[in-house]
């Protein structure tokens, strides 16, 4: 969320911002819709302090023994004209805050100008990719092994969806749980086990609602569960089903949960309306949960394989600071991010997202991209995002300093530590042998029972 008052008083440094997200200038429409407000707001305290006399008035009257009826009559009507103001009032407060809700964060001032990934910046390259000849990709690998099964998870659910057997599901679990030593070890995260299931308000607080609804799953509970299963059903019309829950009955929107896309959400949110002392920071917390994603837009993307799935396990970093800490923050997140992939021994290289690219959340993001040989390019494997201020407007979390009056808003920052599906992707790509086996990382050795190579089955 955006601070009124910086538009109020730079509003062409807000547009300039927006331009730089592609966007359209919007200050003028916000600070009409901002004006309109505080102009009812006024108006609407200015008739409460006359009812608020007049009620006085009425209680000298009947002290003294009077008639009050006229005033009394006054009161009524001012209470009736306050209902109507307030009405109004919420009304553009709500056009206001819907406006602002998706519009997303300003940039920062070191982060290049662009539309797209062509536009990055590559900040440093760590390895040699491996020169392996006609390197096999991670479906291939993995069907060959006989462990890697996308047509039984079509069966089961659909596309996009996979089951791993036997070595490679272990390597999987194994990959998670390195993960979370190396970020609790060395970089001092605290493990969270956290809900995969979030309400509206949470979801909102990092930015993924509204403004990404369509990408994400939603679970419906509840009473308004029980009518679209009718609904489905035959069993209640349209109209019925339309009638019982039109937009005056915002209340069940509390019984849809949303699936969460990333730990970011649940992680970020422990913050969320709450004043946290200077001594609580800085906070970091990570969690290994599985994630679900719609991939609404990604037709035709990355169909064969593991890459992009409507499921999958990432560990996820989340740091909660002062403002003052949050860009050091950032670069000591991708350093835990890219610790990960050195002592799995894979290459890699880190790219500085372009303003066309980065997240709506984001002022300034790190995209770290793993060499997969089986693709001959570098592909996205974590994701590291300092949020600044954002985000904790939307959450309203703040931070009380010592011996300071008043409150200021804490900054987030995010990153993925690693995706464990697209990490299994890297280390078996770049763990391959020429007889289709896979070599297991050192590292990872302990995490395996000792396993120091993934075999392809003999033929019987």
């Amino acid at each position: 969320m955006h601070d009124l008052k910086f538009i109020r008083q730079q509003p062409e440094a807000f547009d300039a911002g927006l331009a730089r997200r592609g966007l359209s200038p919007e200050s003028v429409k916000i600070l009409a819709l901002d004006s309109a407000w505080r102009a009812v707001e006024t108006q609407a305290q200015e008739l409460q302090a006359e009812r608020n006399a007049k009620s006085e008035q009425v209680g000298k009257i009947k002290r003294d023994g009077g008639n009050a009826d006229a005033v009394m009559a006054e009161v009524t009507v001012l209470k009736e004209k306050l209902a109507g103001l307030e009405t109004e009032a919420a009304m553009h407060q709500q056009a206001l805050n819907g406006m602002l809700a998706v519009l997303p964060n300003m940039p920062a001032n070191d982060v290049p100008d662009g539309e797209d990934e062509k536009d990055n910046k590559e900040i440093h390259k760590w390895g040699v990719p491996h020169d392996m000849a006609h390197a096999k990709d991670h479906a291939d690998l993995g069907e060959r092994l006989g462990l890697m099964d996308f047509e039984t998870a079509a069966k089961l659910s659909g596309s996009r969806f996979v089951v791993l057997k036997g070595a490679l599901a272990r390597l999987e679990r194994a990959l998670g749980q390195f993960m979370l030593d190396n970020h609790t070890h060395e970089f001092g995260y605290t493990e969270c086990s956290v809900p995969v299931l979030v309400g509206a308000h949470t979801a909102h607080g990092t930015g993924n609602l509204p403004k990404f609804e369509e990408d994400l799953f939603s679970v419906i509970n509840g009473e308004i569960g029980k009518s679209l299963k009718l609904f489905l059903r035959n069993e209640m019309s349209e109209n019925e089903f339309r009638n019982k829950f039109s937009d005056v009955n915002r209340q069940y929107l509390n019984e849809i949960h949303w699936l969460i896309p990333t730990a970011e959400i649940p992680l970020t949110n422990f913050v969320n309306d709450m004043i946290v002392s200077e001594e609580q920071l800085p906070m970091r917390l990570t969690a290994l949960t599985p994630c679900f994603r719609s991939e609404a837009g990604a037709a035709g993307r990355d169909t064969k394989g593991m890459l992009r799935q409507h499921q999958f396990y990432k560990v996820e970093m989340v740091s909660i600071v002062a403002p003052e800490a949050s860009e050091s923050e950032h670069e000591r997140m991708t350093n835990a991010a890219e610790t990960i992939l050195q002592k799995l021994d894979i290459p890699y290289r880190t790219m500085l997202l372009c303003t066309g690219d980065m997240g709506f959340a984001s002022r300034k993001t790190y995209d770290i991209e793993a060499w997969l040989p089986g693709q001959q390019k570098y592909r996205e494997i974590s994701s590291c995002s300092n949020c600044g201020d954002f985000q904790a407007r939307r959450m309203h979390a703040r931070l009380r300093r010592m011996n300071a009056k008043g409150t200021e808003f804490v900054h987030t920052l995010n990153g993925s530590g690693l995706a464990v599906g697209r990490t299994l992707i890297a280390v078996m790509e770049n763990y391959q042998q020429a007889d289709g086996s896979i070599l297991v990382p050192k590292v990872l050795q302990p995490y395996m029972g000792g396993i120091e190579k993934i075999n392809v089955p003999t033929a019987r």
